[in-house]
């Protein structure tokens, strides 16, 4: 059964949707992209936070300008000369914190690491995100610390890299890097989109609406934003991670990228749902393995056994 504060907003945007279908879309594209509160939400999430941001504490914290406001980005550097460099972004209502798992099991293994807050997010501005919003600050991100070997995104991070990787945008600089690590991510933004419609109850009419209206406040339709094609025309490494059992985001997006290109990879992470994947040690162990080769695996494994010593193989 509906929430309350669901049947009131559906009530809203039909109230809107009578009085002017393009101020609805408005308001629904603003609704789309605001952005959740950023305090953990119940008490494993305020461990995981807090256990996060003890380790956070010893990288090197930097801002970034975007046309928006700025980003805030955490490098943690390598003592190896020859290191590669790897960017890690986080998911929706999520933050850096989160992701420390794999960015410590990428460090262990030699690589220069960078994780960013998206807009909204962490210690970043604004309350607002979208796609154009995501490629500034990941294009900020390479043009401070790039470039990048490889890249490592969780779902809305995951899709935010293969569209920055698309140079969609027109002024925003393509994301250039190796190879991608997508977890958990969405690969059709437009299914996002059509999901959100159908919780908030908009018409056909204005569901048009909302899509003129995105592509007007972003430069790119929504359409754009499908990360197969992308992914077929930049023809990079991709190593698709996805756990079927995933009740926030299809495996259907994962399913996507069959076929595409002899490239890409797939990893079934199942049993870890959408929130834990990140720090199941298979799938740090093949982050690691996909993005920095064997030998930065086996010595993660030496400098954080606890962390990785289980891990299946792949």
């Amino acid at each position: 059964m509906p929430s309350f504060a669901l049947k009131v907003t559906r009530a809203g945007f039909a109230l809107m949707e009578r009085a002017s279908p393009g101020v609805a879309a408005r308001a629904a594209f603003l609704l789309f992209c605001l952005t959740p509160s950023r305090k953990p939400k119940g008490d494993k999430a305020r461990t995981v936070f807090a256990q996060g941001a003890s380790r956070l504490s010893q990288a090197e914290r930097v801002t970034l300008s975007t046309s928006s406001g700025f980003v805030t980005a955490y490098r943690l550097p390598s003592a190896e000369k020859a290191s590669r460099r790897v960017l890690v972004v986080h998911g929706w209502g999520a933050r850096a914190e989160y992701l420390m798992d794999i960015a410590e099991g990428l460090h262990a293994g030699g690589a220069e690491v960078t994780l960013l807050d998206l807009p909204g997010h962490g210690r970043s501005s604004g309350r607002f995100l979208d796609m154009r919003r995501a490629a500034e600050a990941i294009a900020a991100a390479q043009a401070q610390f790039g470039p990048f070997d490889g890249a490592v995104g969780h779902s809305f991070g995951g899709a935010s890299l293969m569209t920055a990787a698309g140079g969609i945008f027109g002024c925003v600089p393509p994301f250039e890097t190796g190879r991608f690590v997508l977890i958990g991510a969405p690969s059709r933004i437009t299914d996002v989109m059509r999901e959100f419609a159908d919780h908030v109850g908009l018409s056909p009419v204005v569901r048009a609406r909302l899509a003129e209206y995105s592509q007007a406040m972003t430069g790119a339709s929504p359409e754009a934003y499908d990360a197969v094609p992308i992914a077929r025309r930049i023809d990079r490494p991709i190593l698709v991670i996805h756990a079927e059992d995933d009740k926030e985001v299809r495996a259907d997006h994962a399913r996507r990228y069959f076929g595409v290109s002899d490239k890409i990879r797939h990893f079934w992470a199942n049993g870890y749902g959408h929130r834990r994947i990140v720090s199941a040690p298979e799938v740090i162990a093949a982050t690691i393995r996909f993005v920095c080769g064997e030998d930065a695996y086996l010595s993660s494994v030496e400098r954080s056994p606890e962390r990785l010593r289980d891990a299946s193989s792949f």
